[in-house]
């Protein structure tokens, strides 16, 4: 399981560094070529960027659906729990296994489907010529715009996330069915930060009533170290 978990989180990660670098090759290519230096332009104009807004666009859909199961096992999916969690023990404990369980119905019913239709979009005719059957008139399946790719390797993100979301939502509810816990994800924390507040001799924004800010320092050796405190032993 540790394995699928690094392949999810590493498939993600790989999606969306190279997403970015190719949009910013390719916005970095646009500007150089039009700049009008001599010999640069004209090697520039030579190169072909016009398959990266499409290569993108696939990787971003792949990266939607896998994160989209990555944001199911780590619990960073939004939730409207309010009234589930004023229910008793018992009955929220139901309606969070009905959540979870019509999640896997629907991502299944959408994997089952996607899958389908990606066979019938090309994904049979590239098996059968793959293992040297005979092809008939199964069609080719149409390709992409661009880069020219079978169109069902792009769709085949609908089957393979929804899959994997599916199994996701089933593991997240085995788990609340053992440990009465769900995942959950702390929006506000941010890795490398301190969570404790690193101790200060004088905090000159504390107030006990919210009203006069008071000297921790001062507090902290007592009322006799006190400024006004002196002037009363003076006189």
């Amino acid at each position: 399981m540790k394995f699928l978990d690094h392949l999810e989180e590493w498939i993600i990660t790989f999606l969306i560094a190279a997403a970015t670098l190719i949009i910013f090759a390719a916005v970095v290519h646009r500007y150089a070529a039009s700049a009008g230096i001599p010999v640069l332009q004209d090697w520039l104009l030579s190169l072909n960027f016009s398959w990266a807004q499409e290569l993108c666009i696939i990787m971003f859909v792949w990266m939607a659906k896998f994160g989209a199961a990555y944001g199911v096992r780590t619990g960073i999916h939004v939730g409207v729990d309010v009234m589930i969690n004023r229910l008793d023990e018992g009955m929220r404990g139901k309606f969070i296994v009905f959540g979870l369980l019509s999640g896997a119905v629907f991502t299944g019913i959408v994997g089952t489907l996607g899958a389908q239709f990606v066979w019938e979009n090309g994904a049979h005719y590239a098996f059968l010529s793959l293992t040297g059957s005979p092809l008939g008139d199964i069609p080719e399946g149409p390709t992409t715009p661009d880069l020219e790719w079978p169109t069902w390797m792009v769709y085949s993100a609908i089957p393979l996330g929804s899959s994997l979301m599916c199994f996701r939502f089933l593991q997240v509810m085995v788990m609340f069915l053992r440990t009465n816990e769900l995942p959950h994800h702390d929006h506000g924390h941010v890795d490398g930060l301190d969570e404790e507040p690193l101790p200060v001799d004088v905090d000159v924004y504390a107030m006990d009533d919210n009203l006069h800010p008071h000297d921790l320092e001062h507090k902290m050796l007592g009322d006799e170290s006190r400024p006004e405190n002196e002037k009363g032993k003076a006189k």
